[in-house]
């Protein structure tokens, strides 16, 4: 585990955690060093939003730490999701023992390359209800981010709730240089309003919006792969023509996206011949480009 003297030693260049903050008590400086000495390890951060529930975001947050890691990339994926922790159940994890040590705790590790952490992970009894207040909630994001030992990672993708709350405004403020926000929408004008405000909270923040994913964008025929569009399709598409951000594709209704989560078997790891699963590797290569820019 990198410590406060690896910070000290650090050859970055204005890095803003070799230093303590006036305003800082001693504590604070030291967890915002173990915070910054971990991110550091870490190349990419993406950060999977969604301006209201139901559009699928966290089957998206899963299945794109699933389609990176599959290309060899070192992928942590993140649940944040406080209340409604939903990636455990994706990817079969539940009942998982998670493992600490004095200073760390440790992920658990998901088709060799990717790490997955979540409070779904931690709570022994899945119908308990998390009833937590904002400073809470704050308290146990900066912990999974300065005590979860990720180690280097190609990229970090978390998974956040619905809406503009606590939870993404935390995080977003912790990680002081994520690469930015993926957007999840469904293609209804009822979504598409809500992720106008994703939009805004994102530039509010300063955080750069890297593009938008439009699912539930048709529904495609187990039996001979036609796509209909039952909720309407290209929403998404025109919202990040109209707002100039890039569009990174859509992915439609899969029944063998609801079979994988239901059992466990996420399609992005065990299936490569579905339409959704072709998606997401289209999806993903703007992501990939990342290291160019």
């Amino acid at each position: 585990m990198t410590d406060k003297k690896d910070c000290e030693s650090c050859e970055t260049a204005g890095c803003a955690a070799k230093a303590k903050l006036p305003e800082e008590t001693e504590k604070d400086f030291q967890d915002r060093q173990l915070l910054t000495s971990r991110m550091c390890q870490i190349k990419h951060k993406l950060i999977v939003l969604s301006g209201k529930g139901g559009v699928g975001k966290s089957t998206i947050a899963a299945n794109l730490a699933a389609t990176l890691s599959k290309t060899g990339k070192k992928v942590g994926l993140l649940d944040i999701d406080i209340h409604g922790p939903s990636i455990p159940k994706l990817f079969g994890l539940e009942g998982t023992p998670i493992k600490a040590s004095e200073n760390s705790i440790f992920p658990v590790t998901y088709n060799g390359n990717l790490k997955v952490m979540s409070i779904g992970l931690l709570i022994n009894d899945r119908d308990q209800a998390v009833i937590w207040r904002g400073p809470m909630k704050y308290g146990v994001i900066k912990q999974f981010l300065k005590d979860v030992e990720w180690g280097s990672l190609d990229y970090l993708v978390i998974d956040s709730p619905p809406g503009t709350g606590d939870e993404p405004l935390s995080v977003i403020q912790l990680i002081e240089n994520a690469d930015g926000a993926v957007i999840v929408t469904s293609p209804q004008e009822l979504a598409l309003d809500d992720v106008r405000r994703s939009i805004k909270f994102c530039k509010t923040l300063n955080l750069p919006v890297l593009g938008i994913i439009e699912n539930m964008s048709g529904f495609t025929c187990p039996h001979c792969g036609e796509v209909t569009s039952i909720f309407k399709s290209g929403g998404g598409e025109r919202l990040a023509d109209e707002l100039k951000i890039p569009f990174l594709g859509k992915i439609p209704i899969d029944p063998e996206v609801v079979k994988g989560g239901d059992m466990g078997m996420l399609l992005a790891a065990n299936n490569k011949n579905s339409v959704a699963a072709e998606a997401f590797m289209q999806v993903i290569k703007p992501l990939l480009n990342l290291d160019e820019e």
